[in-house]
């Protein structure tokens, strides 16, 4: 319709110039994985289904759904108590303990996890020095709980992981109309009340929200699992697909992980729109907080301290204890050159996505298509896919793409380059592209929204062409965006594991594959400088939203 509309002349003008075709285009590859991934589950033998129902899924199913709930129910208690002890009081340390409490997510969730069951498992330092101390013999006797369980992984994964839900919390405690709470404190109520009956039902969606962003990240974690002995479903498909080589299994469970991501997607766009408190600046007037004091003042640090403690400060103490001793060792070899392979990565994925986000962003901006804006938002869906589920959609059309080359490179040179695509770099850079994709997006995005569309008129009244208004223009005032967008896909690239694992070429090391299977080893103080290194990296990020909370308000 909208076609006809446009080649007849009646309707808005739906052609699209030369570079907005070309982001039509380039979107397109974007959705191969999922496209993989639906086509394999339709074409399938379906007989596999009642054996893999009968055996391992509902128990990878009822493992993945457990600790999903567990994670999300510890983080929203931990979050939401924090964002409001900071949006609401006053006490001694509350501006070090705002900014500090999105510190957890500096480290990823696999170090940390490494971190706590090699120290505090029944073997590690700390029980075996319990037991010194406390004469214990056998197992029997030890009232400690076992952290290598499905309540070990729940705890450390929360603590990891509750900033999500502080954050998104807190934006929507920061635009709680205070008129609400200064009736409620009319009428009698208390504090503790006013937060119940008016505070969190209206801050409800944010919390879904938040909770929705931590079981995403629970659902891709492969490496916390792996250590805590939780087989879920992603972890399932690692160990079906390389331990055990069965790759037709690994596809129907992809298809199951990737059904309950949409499941959940769904959720949190519903409840974003639900979620009227995070639109908008604050038109309200400004908080009064509260004053603490005496033990109450005390109170409150530390239900702030404690959080940040397990989730960035234990994993980073011991982190550094076993790191220390290996200082003297360098130069490794093998820790350079893993991080050689990250740094070319990272860099790689960097100028793809920052490429693409602003082709994007440049085709969308003065766009009257609203195909055009539907399809290339859609295209950065690639977040929302763990990395096992991207692994196996790309793995297998750059495989059939392999096999197409080879067979045209035999029948013309008699030569066959063997998998130039799925056995190189080429697959791990076009995985780190469509999962990172969105981050690079949403930032230039809020960059392109922040420049008036009357300069692009200007420009163009004084004769400059759409690029020269581009290159400018639009980039000059961009610059910040960029660097916030590069640095965060940076980053991350730097701690993606699970994707690695399955994509990477034979005997190459990223810094996180190398902490992963040092760790699996058992070689801790071998893992630590790596982990170190990439839990610096990550400081980046946490310093930027930082920054952002410092600016958001007092």
């Amino acid at each position: 319709m909208a076609a006809s509309e446009a080649m007849s002349g009646d309707g808005p003008k739906l052609a699209l110039t030369p570079l907005q075709a070309a982001a039509l285009i380039l979107s397109l590859p974007l959705f191969l994985p999922l496209a993989a991934i639906i086509v394999l589950a339709a074409t399938a033998d379906g007989s596999g289904w009642p054996a893999l129902l009968s055996t391992v899924l509902p128990s990878m199913l009822m493992q993945t759904l457990l600790l999903a709930a567990g994670v999300a129910a510890l983080t929203l208690v931990v979050g939401a108590v924090m964002a409001w002890l900071v949006t609401f009081y006053s006490f001694p340390g509350r501006n070090l303990m705002k900014w500090s409490a999105i510190l957890p997510l500096a480290v990823p969730g696999y170090i940390t996890a490494f971190a706590y069951v090699d120290y505090f498992s029944y073997s590690g330092p700390f029980q075996t020095e319990v037991r010194k101390l406390m004469g214990w013999q056998t197992p029997a006797e030890s009232w400690i709980p076992e952290i290598r369980s499905l309540g070990g992984a729940i705890f450390v994964l929360a603590f990891s992981l509750y900033p999500y839900v502080y954050m998104s919390a807190r934006a929507a405690f920061m635009r709680q109309p205070m008129s609400q709470l200064d009736v409620a404190r009319t009428l009698g109520r208390t504090p503790w009340q006013a937060f119940l009956q008016i505070v969190l039902p209206q801050a409800r969606p944010a919390f879904a929200v938040g909770a929705s962003l931590v079981v995403m990240e629970v659902m891709n974690d492969i490496g916390a699992v792996q250590f805590f002995g939780v087989n879920t479903l992603t972890y399932g498909i690692y160990s079906t697909w390389l331990g055990q080589g069965d790759f037709g299994t690994a596809v129907q469970l992809a298809f199951v992980l990737l059904a309950g991501i949409a499941v959940l997607i769904g959720f949190e766009q519903v409840m974003r729109s639900r979620d009227t408190l995070s639109r908008g600046g604050r038109t309200h007037s400004p908080i009064q907080r509260r004053k603490l004091r005496g033990l109450r003042a005390i109170a409150a640090f530390l239900a702030l301290f404690i959080p940040i403690g397990f989730g960035f400060l234990v994993p980073l103490f011991l982190l550094l204890h076993y790191g220390w001793r290996r200082f003297a060792d360098l130069p490794n070899t093998a820790f350079f050159s893993a991080m050689a392979n990250s740094l070319l990565l990272a860099v790689l994925a960097c100028a793809g996505t920052l490429l693409l986000a602003l082709l994007f962003g440049h085709a969308t901006r003065n766009s009257e298509s609203p195909l055009l804006s539907r399809i290339t938002r859609f295209a950065s869906f690639g977040y929302a896919l763990p990395g096992t589920v991207l692994a196996i959609g790309i793995i297998v059309p750059f495989g059939f793409l392999d096999a197409r080359i080879n067979d045209a490179t035999k029948a013309m040179f008699d030569v066959m380059p063997g998998l130039i695509l799925s056995g190189s770099m080429v697959a791990l850079v076009f995985a780190y592209v469509t999962r990172f994709l969105v981050i690079a997006t949403g930032t230039v995005n809020a960059g392109f929204e922040k420049i008036s569309p009357h300069l692009d008129q200007v420009a163009r009244t004084l004769g400059r062409r759409p690029f020269a208004v581009f290159r400018e223009i639009h980039l000059p005032l961009l610059r910040p965006s960029l660097v916030t967008a590069m640095l965060l896909v940076f980053v991350d690239a730097l701690k993606e594991l699970p994707a690695t694992l399955l994509l990477r070429p034979f005997d190459f090391d990223t810094l996180a594959t190398y902490v992963f299977t040092s760790a699996s080893l058992g070689q801790l103080e071998e893992a630590a400088l790596p982990a170190l290194s990439i839990a610096a990296a990550g400081l980046i990020p946490v310093f930027i939203l930082s920054r952002n909370l410092r600016d958001a308000g007092n």
